[in-house]
């Protein structure tokens, strides 16, 4: 566990990162909500970007499960109205926002997203794999990432020994929690 991150309550913190773009009627954003409310339950709070989208669903689950929520916002954005945040810090710019998010967390769930999403997959992971951060879950939950992961592991260049063995693809909210489940 990273002490530095432990929230006032002592519960672990997980960052979640995933798509702005996903809209709050779509299936992907309800499973979100209703598998973050589970974390939260199972004694887990949260940070996010703070945004719409899976970070919004996200928020919102965690927030119905009585969790704390952190939202990692950009200056650059206004702070989404009626968002579910328990505390927002404002960052000057995606490199600190992201950074921010990653050192801080005690394990990442990534959502499904896009080019920024992967940024922050891409960086979490490589930190992880050239040991500048200590092994703990790095967990990829939807059906897009399999075959984006294959892709990879075919045809990156890999400098690290056994570096995709820090990741596990998820498909079901128990995959989430059996694997956060060790340290809480």
């Amino acid at each position: 566990m990273n002490a530095a991150s432990m929230t006032k309550q002592n519960r672990p913190r997980l960052a979640a990162f995933g798509s702005s773009r996903i809209s709050s009627e779509s299936g992907v954003y309800q499973d979100v909500l209703l598998l973050s409310e589970k974390i939260a339950r199972s004694g887990w709070d949260g940070i996010t970007g703070g945004h719409q989208g899976m970070m919004a669903a996200f928020s919102e689950g965690m927030h119905a499960g009585s969790g704390h929520i952190q939202g990692i916002t950009l200056e650059r954005f206004p702070t989404p109205p009626n968002n579910t945040l328990s505390e927002e810090i404002r960052a000057h710019n995606f490199f600190d926002r992201m950074g921010s998010m990653i050192e801080q967390a005690d394990a990442w769930l990534v959502l499904p997203g896009g080019l920024g999403t992967l940024a922050e997959l891409a960086m979490t992971w490589d930190l992880i794999a050239i040991h500048v951060l200590e092994p703990r879950p790095l967990l990829l939950y939807g059906n897009m990432w399999p075959a984006i992961i294959h892709t990879l592991s075919d045809e990156l260049i890999i400098s690290a020994d056994k570096a995709f063995d820090s990741i596990q693809i998820c498909t079901k909210h128990q995959d989430i929690l059996d694997a956060l489940q060790p340290y809480t």
